[in-house]
């Protein structure tokens, strides 16, 4: 990974070339803080790059190939890169399938390219992007995660502003396992496209959800 201050290296991987090259072009010419150090149109490619390797990878979530993105997503994860998935669709349904298969952020193709710079900037610090619209169209198609009885539990007493170990004492519990329940309640958010990586993100979403009173 590179270090803050340097430029963030990216590479992007899409089987359209023209589009791979007017989004070179256009990312060279308007942010001096990306170095695009490969842009190809394959996943093979991708991974017998000299450079590869990166910090982030911008990933056409279309390319036919038949390898599953959640293979691709997980291999690029063990790697130490961040991924934003790009497509020409932008159903809530696709969206929440990539973010579920871990990618940080979500593009459609017709972005400006003033987006694509912001989701590349986010993504290099481990921060998840999508643009108001996706958002928006995520959370009109109203698909709230479905949680055990135990999940509720820990996300009403965690958003309440319990710590984790407070948490586990009142549920009987251990800390860890405390722990491991507020990752799959983030994790299944995060497949519906929500991001509740902070608490009061987290706290937000109960209180919209129903599981914990405003008053609590």
């Amino acid at each position: 990974m590179a270090e803050n201050g340097s430029p963030i290296r990216l590479a992007i991987v899409d089987d359209h070339r023209m589009l791979l090259g007017a989004l070179s072009e256009w990312l060279r010419a308007a942010a001096s803080d990306i170095d695009l150090v490969a842009a190809v149109a394959s996943w093979s490619e991708l991974l017998a790059h000299p450079e590869f390797p990166v910090d982030v990878v911008l990933l056409d979530l279309d390319l036919r190939d038949n390898i599953p993105i959640s293979l691709k997503l997980s291999m690029l994860k063990s790697a130490g890169v961040q991924t934003m998935l790009m497509s020409t669709y932008s159903e809530p349904a696709v969206v929440r399938e990539a973010l579920g298969a871990g990618a940080l952020g979500y593009l459609v193709k017709s972005e400006p390219v003033e987006n694509i710079i912001e989701a590349i900037r986010a993504a290099r610090v481990g921060e998840s992007y999508l643009t108001p619209e996706l958002e928006d169209a995520l959370a009109d198609d109203g698909a709230v995660p479905k949680l055990s009885a135990q999940e509720r539990r820990v996300m009403a007493l965690y958003g309440a502003g319990q710590p984790v170990k407070a948490v586990a004492f009142q549920l009987g519990i251990s800390e860890e396992t405390a722990k491991s329940y507020l990752k799959r309640i983030r994790e299944k958010y995060r497949a519906a496209g929500f991001d509740v990586g902070t608490k009061v993100a987290l706290r937000k979403r109960a209180i919209l959800d129903g599981i914990l009173l405003q008053s609590d």
